[in-house]
């Protein structure tokens, strides 16, 4: 399979082999010679096509194992990747970055090398080598695995020399903390400004279109954070309601975590908004006018409001990042659990659970946003992590249009990198305390979805993997830094704009310029066309399509709530509260809303027996059009085989009794 990850193409320079100590007179010569032919014949051969900014620091002919058939080739380490170069292959011109054989460095979670059947060396950075390797094995941290045999016959020292020159490039690539992308020169040839497939959401005109294409009329773009000077985290645009004024919003953002206010996340076309936020700031004391603009904008012109605690009966980002790292270390070759305990094993990571919790809680928010005419508003306190999860979640259930190739795309754009989710740091690339991999969680949840409702979605299995290998290996801005503000300033955006302290704001890491125009969804410059045409799902039914959704007056299953309703979503469970704001009754209420009031029992009902009434699984009732609510009971959540287990290719290649087990998951 090439859905392994991407990879650049890179100038090479002849490497010159080591003379053979062992040997002496014309054999050695002759060897010598023959090798520094070969190097030229293999830099001669890569030369042409290649892209600036990578260098060969050393490489050795060998033969890839694990897979079938085995294949000769040479390995390749750079001062960027490891690659494996099939002998008699060679890399498309049209799509340089894109191939199957591709390891950057700040994707290697493991690195080992092995002789014979006992010698295994777990390489560290800066650890030394005791031995020549006869193998190296490389694990991904998406859980690739590239597994290489050295040829023998006086080439042990390049087998040495590329296996350290592996650990000390490994090295220094996590010491910068940073991987600087590339500049295409492919883009950068094209005549004039490149169109980014989907709008980047970096000007006024892309959030007025999304808020039209959406009927958003009750809100408006707000360029009160035009200078980053409310939030560096959030988006120079986002939409506010109409009558809010610039002046209230900038004074009522300063009491929330990190200036990330109550603003729009998603209209439904029956009426109801989704609405995201972060966290009361306690330290703060809102006067009367500011608590009147904070309401204002928290009701967003409804009088049924409900404040959604996101993190409840959700995992902590520590609880993500442990399941994450059990779930790669059971997914291994050389895997300790046994296979009669494998899927014991599995659901002792939590992976499953937590992918079953998200599912759930979303669910329960998508019957909140479609029952009634109401504001949602999703409270998390840094607004990072799990409300975007959420909200792309609900989104991708209850409209049709999110669930497009193009669709969805722009979900991610607007939901995760706009409004600054922090890929470098929870992805593990700064080296940063905070890694949980909750993007990845977030496409594992997707991926449940298509298995479940495979006709719904136009995008397919191909796509999440494409997307969940580009989150590992960012070569564009799109998951190069942690907020916009970052972003912007490295794509040279802006250079005169105040910089303002924000809780959590992470420096700005040194690095190589990268080509603005270019994006994450620029697949073209790193797929063929063949790989991209296998994005689209062959399943979809074009009757789901947009056009067919929703009419946007209200519709009639859809009802207003109550007059100056206020409830509290927490633990599945529906609380009426007295007040939006915390201060009315007391100052020491914490910022986070599932404290306002003792948590109710979790109820043992679905929301949408609340509701509507209706069974747990809706049974012969009719859902409200474009609706999908997933079964998360159970079997009903499985592994994701063909990313979780690509390093193990006999569990992919259904040879052993393993993989029958796990067609049951």
């Amino acid at each position: 399979m090439w859905w392994g990850g991407r990879g650049q193409s890179f100038n090479i320079a002849p490497q010159k082999a080591e003379p053979d100590m062992g040997l002496s007179g014309p054999k050695s010569v002759q060897r010598t010679g023959m090798l520094e032919s070969r190097s030229c014949q293999l830099g001669s051969h890569l030369a042409s096509g290649c892209l600036p900014g990578e260098q060969i620091l050393a490489w050795a002919p060998g033969v890839r194992k694990g897979l079938e058939p085995e294949l000769p080739g040479t390995l390749i380490c750079t001062n960027l990747r490891v690659t494996f170069q099939p002998c008699g292959w060679q890399r498309s011109q049209e799509t340089p970055l894109s191939s199957e054989y591709d390891f950057v460095l700040v994707n290697i979670g493991r690195l080992e090398a092995v002789s014979g059947l006992s010698r295994v060396q777990l390489l560290r950075p800066g650890s030394p080598l005791k031995f020549t390797p006869e193998e190296i094995l490389i694990h991904g941290r998406d859980f690739r695995l590239l597994r290489v045999a050295f040829e023998a016959g006086g080439l042990e020292p390049q087998a040495f020399q590329v296996t350290m020159a592996i650990v000390r490039a490994r090295a220094q690539s996590s010491q910068a903390q940073q991987y600087a992308g590339i500049s295409l020169s492919k883009a950068g040839q094209s005549s004039g400004p490149r169109k980014p497939p989907i709008p980047l959401l970096e000007t006024s005109e892309d959030w007025e279109t999304e808020r039209k294409k959406q009927g958003a009329g009750s809100w408006r773009v707000s360029p009160v954070n035009e200078r980053f000077d409310v939030a560096t985290s959030l988006p120079h645009y986002f939409w506010v309601p109409k009558r809010t004024l610039d002046s209230e919003v900038r004074r009522a953002f300063g009491h929330f975590h990190q200036g990330r206010g109550p603003r729009l996340s998603w209209h439904h076309p029956g009426g109801s908004d989704l609405l995201r936020c972060g966290g009361f700031y306690t330290a703060s004391d809102p006067n009367k006018e500011d608590i009147r603009a904070v309401e204002s904008m928290l009701q967003a012109g409804h009088s049924d409001v409900v404040l959604v605690d996101t993190v409840d009966e959700l995992p902590s980002l520590t609880d993500v990042q442990l399941a994450h790292l059990k779930l790669r270390a059971l997914c291994l070759p050389d895997s300790s659990a046994a296979e009669e305990k494998w899927l014991s094993a599995l659901e002792g990571t939590r992976w499953l659970d937590y992918v079953r919790s998200c599912l759930r809680k979303a669910s329960d928010i998508s019957v909140l946003v479609t029952s009634r005419v109401r504001s949602v508003v999703l409270q998390e306190r840094g607004d990072r992590d799990f409300n975007g999860l959420l909200s792309s979640l609900v989104q991708l259930l209850s409209a049709p249009e999110a669930r497009t190739l193009l669709g969805f795309q722009s979900l991610v754009q607007r939901e995760w990198v706009a409004a600054g989710h922090p890929f470098l740091t929870r992805l593990g690339v700064t080296g940063a305390s905070e890694e949980a991999p909750v993007f990845l969680l977030f496409l594992d949840c997707v991926w449940q979805l298509l298995q479940q409702f495979p006709a719904e979605f136009e995008f397919s299995e191909f796509f999440l993997l494409a997307l969940h290998d580009s989150a590992r290996v960012p070569d564009t801005l799109t998951f190069l830094r942690d907020t916009p503000w970052e972003r912007g300033k490295q794509s040279g955006q802006f250079n005169s704009y105040t910089q303002i302290y924000t809780a959590g704001y992470s420096q700005l890491p040194a690095g190589n310029s990268v080509n603005p125009q270019l994006s994450v969804w620029d697949w073209d410059l790193r797929y063929s066309s063949e790989q991209i045409l296998q994005f689209h799902n062959p399943g979809y039914d074009p009757e789901h399509c947009p056009d067919s959704w929703l009419p946007r007056q209200q519709p009639n299953f859809m009802v207003s709530g109550p007059p100056s309703s206020v409830w509290l979503f927490s633990r599945g469970a529906l609380t009426p509260l007295n007040q939006l704001c915390p201060w009315r009754d007391s100052p020491s209420l914490l910022a986070v809303s599932s404290r306002w009031l003792p948590r109710p029992a979790i109820s043992s009902e679905s929301l949408a027996d609340q509701e509507w009434g209706l069974p747990s699984h809706w049974g012969a009732c009719p859902l409200p059009p474009g609706l999908l609510l997933p079964g998360y009971l159970g079997p009903q959540i499985r592994l994701w085989r063909r990313c979780y287990l690509r390093g193990r290719p006999e569990v992919q290649g259904n040879s052993i009794p393993l993989d029958i087990q796990l067609l049951k998951l």
